[in-house]
């Protein structure tokens, strides 16, 4: 039994995970290949880890929580903005498989390097990770069926909601409020906002 199987039988258990593809990915997709090697250790505390550069390694229970929220599904054209070492974009891209893309961007160059090379670890062609350019999300990919934001920005970005396909699902935090953005048409979206959480601010 790998050593992260308590924790997500934990976070299954309070039923911050309960899609069965999620719980595949986060049984697949260890995170213990996404932390630095000197912090191995504290890879299954349920807990952020610090990767360096303003960064973490998000909680897994956060990263659950979110991705529940975002409803990935096999197919899906997903963003992850803010992916850091990587494992939420492989967490992705396992979920979505070969027939949809996980597409990362990244602000900081050495964690761009750290997560392409952490996601080699897993075979997954479908997952790239792209230096962040001036205008926040991947605008020369998009639309996007899923946009997953990692970090807190002020306000929602609109930028991002543009890049959004109709019908899409954005889950960001704001502030420290997780937001679930769902894109009914070009000019109208509903939101509902989840309380309690703490995340790093998004470097731009």
């Amino acid at each position: 039994m790998r050593s992260d199987d308590t924790l997500v039988n934990c976070l299954v258990v309070f039923g911050t995970l309960s899609t069965p593809s999620i719980i595949a990915a986060f049984q697949t997709v260890d995170r213990e290949d996404f932390v630095w090697p000197g912090i191995s250790s504290l890879a299954y505390e349920n807990h952020p880890l610090d990767i360096g550069y303003k960064a973490t390694i998000s909680q897994p229970a956060t990263v659950a929580f979110m991705l529940e929220k975002l409803a990935p599904k096999a197919g899906d054209k997903i963003l992850d903005i803010g992916s850091g070492s990587g494992w939420t974009t492989a967490l992705l891209a396992y979920i979505v498989g070969e027939k949809g893309a996980a597409h990362g961007v990244e602000i900081v160059p050495e964690l761009v390097e750290c997560g392409s090379n952490n996601l080699k670890k897993y075979l997954l062609s479908h997952a790239t990770i792209a230096q962040a350019g001036k205008k926040l999300g991947l605008e020369r990919k998009a639309p996007f069926d899923k946009i997953l934001v990692s970090a807190s920005t002020g306000q929602l970005p609109e930028a991002v909601i543009t890049q959004l396909a109709v019908g899409g699902t954005l889950v960001i935090p704001i502030g420290e409020v997780v937001w679930q953005v769902n894109k009914i048409s070009a000019t109208q979206h509903s939101i509902s906002k989840y309380v309690g959480f703490v995340f790093v601010t998004l470097q731009r």
